[in-house]
């Protein structure tokens, strides 16, 4: 996924399947650095990861 990508699935109100290592994930926010973004898998977990944008896949 690109950076352009990510800030308007961030900035919708639309619920949009977001794809990591197989799961799916919600995109808490970008990082500073503009490559990574802190995620968390959909459900009970609130766990929160770090990954390089490029990792994620938008489902289609």
């Amino acid at each position: 996924m690109d950076l352009n990508r990510v800030r308007q699935i961030l900035s919708s109100s639309a619920e949009i399947d977001v794809i990591y290592n197989g799961a799916s994930v919600w995109i808490d926010h970008l990082n500073e650095d503009g490559r990574t973004a802190t995620v968390h898998l959909r459900g009970p977990l609130e766990e929160r990861t770090t990954v390089e944008i490029t990792e994620l896949q938008e489902r289609s």
